[in-house]
């Protein structure tokens, strides 16, 4: 699989479940979780389409064993995260450890993508 097949399908499951989860906010009138429907929106639907729009458009990179590894860090992480921010904004504090993490988890796909960014952007257009 592509990283950026990867990235567009796992987007739309990430917006899917957010406006699942922001439906059941507005019905039971309960937004105490919003911050976590943001950061699952913004990680899951936001960032992984415009990683899949990078490497759709740097097709060497798409196929590399190392986009698909990123990818799937940033998945997890965004997972960890949103679990974690959710259960501490509806008063469950034994959600921090599982928000930090998750944090940690993203920023570290986040600077497998820069280098592979800074590393692609060397590289001269065609080869």
């Amino acid at each position: 699989m592509k990283a950026s097949s990867l990235c567009f399908r796992a987007a739309v499951l990430f917006v899917l479940a957010g406006m699942i989860w922001g439906l059941q906010m507005a019905i039971s009138e309960d937004h105490a979780a919003f911050p976590a429907h943001a950061h699952l929106n913004l990680l899951g639907w936001v960032s992984l389409f415009l990683f899949g729009i990078y490497y759709y458009l740097h097709p060497s990179l798409d196929r590399t064993r190392l986009a698909l590894i990123q990818v799937w860090i940033w998945v997890a992480g965004a997972v960890i995260m949103a679990i974690g921010v959710g259960l501490v904004h509806t008063g469950h504090q034994a959600g921090d450890p599982s928000a930090a993490g998750g944090s940690f988890v993203v920023l570290a796909a986040m600077l497998m993508f820069g280098w592979t960014l800074f590393k692609c952007e060397r590289v001269p257009a065609g080869g």
